[in-house]
């Protein structure tokens, strides 16, 4: 968590730890407790502790134990949206790395998003920037707006055999859950992956257990998955060795690592903190925001295509195929190489001036997230 003892120090003592390896005796005299995924948070945990506040800087809550926080009286609270515009720039970086890789072409491709939430929405947003047909599938959000019918950028939720049936491209974006009528938990199974058209590109990251990692094995074996980018894995952090070297694009679950989305987490929590205490906040992380490392781009993209133009210009600032390679060269280090994660900046901090360049193809730039 950025800047969490600079932040947090103005409510009260703090104490820092790893989060996978904080235990019940480190909790036991704390009172608020601000963490990230890799801290569980059970009755176990905060037996007989002081434990009157949980905030986690993370999208996803599926590391606590919410019916039990609740059960105690203790005030919890996640950072929804927080790394959202992280994740959906990692999946534009996937998808031209995967682009150039390959030699395809993703304009006028079907990509099908799993979940329209705040992730889903923006990579809906930069999908169609990138001239693709987009399918949505999210039965919770289309049931709780179903007296008000609503769609994402003018397209309407379909059913998932659908999506399934007619997508190029399909990529997870949903909450880890088993019990709200609407689960997730192994939703991408063996029937899953037999309903896709043969040679479909194949993302998650949302949660690991979202997949079947024998079914998503099988299903690269018999070509109904071409192609795959893997972010969040089943049993993290001891991740399936086959499953890596099968993937295109195998990475240590950091698609929402950037910065910017991780700062905004410790924001959120603590604002969460300080209402909860009745004060008013007093920190922000604005005089601490190093600069990015590339401000500007300068490109001519005479006799480019538009996706080579735009690979060119993001893989300057993220280049998902180095995260790739980290992860393949040490896979049993995969909480290390999150830990020590590069300071990635988000595509909002670089200006790009692109000599000889369409409109249309300043549109796409200007969509996907950076500045002219």
């Amino acid at each position: 968590m950025p800047y969490a003892e600079e932040a947090f120090s103005t409510l009260g003592d703090v104490v820092v730890k790893d989060g996978r390896a904080i235990t019940a005796k480190d909790i036991r005299d704390a009172e608020l407790l601000a963490i990230r995924s890799t801290t569980r948070i059970d009755d176990d945990s905060i037996k007989n502790s002081a434990v009157k506040f949980v905030g986690t800087a993370t999208i996803g809550t599926d590391h606590l134990d919410i019916p039990m926080l609740e059960e105690k009286g203790i005030k919890w609270c996640s950072a929804p949206g927080c790394n959202a515009n992280s994740v959906a720039e990692y999946i534009v970086s996937s998808l031209l790395a995967l682009d150039n890789q390959h030699n395809l072409t993703l304009e006028g491709e079907t990509i099908g998003i799993i979940g329209v939430g705040n992730v889903g929405s923006l990579v809906t947003e930069k999908a169609e920037a990138l001239g693709m047909k987009i399918l949505l599938n999210d039965p919770p959000r289309e049931c709780a707006e179903s007296k008000q019918p609503s769609t994402i950028n003018h397209q309407p939720f379909i059913p998932l055999d659908e999506l399934l049936h007619e997508s190029n491209i399909v990529t997870m974006h949903v909450p880890l859950t088993d019990n709200n009528g609407h689960p997730t938990l192994q939703m991408a199974n063996d029937e899953f992956f037999h309903k896709m058209r043969p040679g479909t590109i194949f993302i998650n990251s949302s949660r690991g257990a979202v997949m079947n990692t024998t079914a998503l094995l099988t299903a690269m074996d018999e070509g109904l998955v071409s192609h795959a980018t893997i972010d969040t894995w089943e049993n993290e952090p001891s991740i399936s060795r086959d499953l890596l070297d099968h993937a295109d694009i195998g990475t240590p679950h950091i698609a929402g690592y950037s910065f910017d989305g991780k700062v905004k987490g410790t924001v959120m929590v603590y604002r969460e903190a300080c209402e909860f205490l009745g004060q008013d906040p007093v920190w922000t992380p604005d005089a601490l925001l190093p600069e990015p490392a590339v401000p500007e781009i300068n490109i001519d993209v005479s006799g480019m295509t538009d996706e080579e133009a735009l690979w060119k210009i993001v893989q300057q600032v993220y280049n998902v195929q180095i995260d790739d390679t980290a992860l393949r060269a040490k896979p049993k280090s995969f909480d290390q190489l999150r830990r020590d994660y590069h300071t990635r900046r988000e595509f909002r901090f670089t200006k790009v001036n692109a000599q000889n360049a369409s409109d249309n193809l300043l549109t796409k730039i200007s969509t996907i997230g950076f500045a002219r």
